[in-house]
């Protein structure tokens, strides 16, 4: 799949799925919130309005009000990729994302994905 097309996707399509995998391993969606918001700097309801809206996640990521500072601290691999030699900017965000709920997924501790 080309980057053209991932970056059209609709988030708020996408999110269920994020849920989705957090909850088959006995996980949130509040957890999964808790991520998301971390990542971006929206708070609960911001995050809230960008899935009502649809908006796809090239939007979600240019409206994001922050990265969190911590990102440079996301390392590892997903879907086959090192997260951190991703070149492509917003590939490297939808990525940080995918590895983060990856990491919860995989029962990791939230202070741990987090960054603490």
């Amino acid at each position: 799949m080309d980057n053209h097309r991932v970056f059209k996707m609709s988030f708020a399509g996408v999110y269920p799925h994020y849920i989705q995998k957090a909850e088959k391993k006995g996980h949130t969606k509040a957890e999964v919130d808790t991520i998301i918001c971390w990542l971006t700097g929206y708070t609960q309801k911001q995050l809230q309005q960008q899935i009502d809206n649809k908006i796809d996640f090239e939007t979600f990521f240019a409206q994001a009000p922050q990265l969190n500072p911590n990102v440079s601290k996301i390392t590892g691999v997903i879907c086959s990729y090192r997260v951190e030699e991703i070149e492509d900017k917003l590939m490297q965000k939808i990525r940080y994302l995918d590895k983060l709920v990856d990491e919860l997924a995989k029962g990791k501790a939230m202070e741990k994905i987090l960054r603490k």
